[in-house]
């Protein structure tokens, strides 16, 4: 990307109905730059030339390239929450482990379904903006997490540590490294992200024993 150093910065919403045309004719044509170039190498002059719009026609609506980047990580994470809350209502009368390893499940083919998303989520986070995204991300699975326990029986702790948070953490942390080594999210990752959370919220859980389907 050529900037000297990371910028903050938002994308501006249009109002119209053409500005609105225009604005997802820049996202989804960026999508295609980052995929080709990764994030590193994504900026707004290429993005342009690409579209055969003038640079300014497209700083109007983002400021930065990490403006572009910012909400398409935004959109990716928001999807992410919403396939994760509805297959946490499918998940009927399966053990809290069983369900914890069909979330990872759910998880990986979000990912693995989603190169881009998973470039912006799992590598390199454009900005401060995305960064608290992700941020209240973690919060909003982790109550995920905390309900799905609840209905288990298993009471998470509300002190700190965050618990609900730590748990997404650690199973994300597993999908991070798959990313780095692989590119994508492997079977074995996948499974090792299940792992990680289960033996950490065995601690708050009934003596049992761990298994994994």
């Amino acid at each position: 990307m050529n900037t000297p150093s990371i910028v903050t910065s938002e994308a501006r919403a249009p109002q119209q109905l053409r500005g609105k045309a225009r604005f997802e004719k820049i996202l989804a044509e960026a999508e295609l730059v980052l995929l080709a170039k990764g994030i590193s190498g994504f900026s707004i002059p290429e993005l342009a030339e690409r579209l055969g719009y003038t640079r300014t026609s497209i700083y109007h609506f983002f400021p930065t390239p990490y403006a572009v980047l910012n909400e398409l990580s935004r959109r990716y994470l928001v999807k992410l929450e919403e396939r994760v809350e509805e297959a946490a209502q499918q998940l009927g009368q399966l053990t809290w482990q069983q369900m914890v390893f069909r979330i990872t499940e759910v998880v990986a083919d979000f990912h693995n379904s989603n190169p881009a998303g998973r470039m912006l989520i799992l590598g390199a986070m454009a900005s401060d903006e995305s960064s608290r995204a992700l941020e209240l991300t973690i919060e909003h699975l982790g109550r995920q997490v905390e309900v799905l326990m609840a209905s288990a029986n298993v009471v998470l702790p509300a002190s700190n540590p965050n618990a609900r948070a730590l748990t997404v953490e650690l199973g994300t942390a597993c999908l991070r490294l798959s990313y780095h080594f692989h590119g994508v999210i492997t079977p074995e990752y996948q499974r090792e992200s299940a792992r990680a959370m289960i033996s950490y919220l065995n601690n708050f859980a009934s003596p049992e024993a761990l298994t994994l389907p």
